[in-house]
């Protein structure tokens, strides 16, 4: 039987495998904390890369928090996603209930499919996690 973990772990690569150009991609929970990354991150030297997990993971949940406050404040209903574009990539944030999945991904890659696959894989890491 699989962990909770590895569910989750295996619910990442299913989506860095079925759609092309993502970089990477994590789980946080409301606090910031990092639940799950793929690949995973380098730990002992977070700071080398700016995609590593924790400070993906730490950048998201300021983010959100940000956007439920501004969306809050001017009465426009519960986040649905978060979309940012750069000139060097794409960053996507959706709610997975008390959670969050946030990827990181090239900025030619297809959106529409990774917006598609985010989304379903959101709602996969909040049934896997319980909310």
């Amino acid at each position: 039987m699989e962990t909770r973990e590895e569910k989750l772990e295996r619910t990442l690569k299913t989506l860095h495998s079925a759609v092309e150009g993502i970089k990477a991609t994590v789980i946080v929970n409301i606090d910031g904390l990092l639940v799950a990354a793929f690949p995973p991150g380098d730990e002992e030297n977070p700071h080398e890369n700016p995609t590593s997990s924790p400070q993906v993971a730490a950048m998201a949940a300021t983010l959100i928090g940000l956007a439920e406050r501004t969306l809050g404040r001017l009465a426009q209903g519960d986040l649905e996603r978060l979309l940012m574009e750069g000139e060097e990539g794409v960053m996507v944030v959706y709610p997975a209930g008390r959670a969050s999945l946030a990827v990181l991904a090239e900025k030619d890659a297809r959106m529409a499919y990774i917006l598609y696959a985010t989304k379903r894989a959101a709602a996969e890491v909040a049934q896997i996690l319980g909310f």
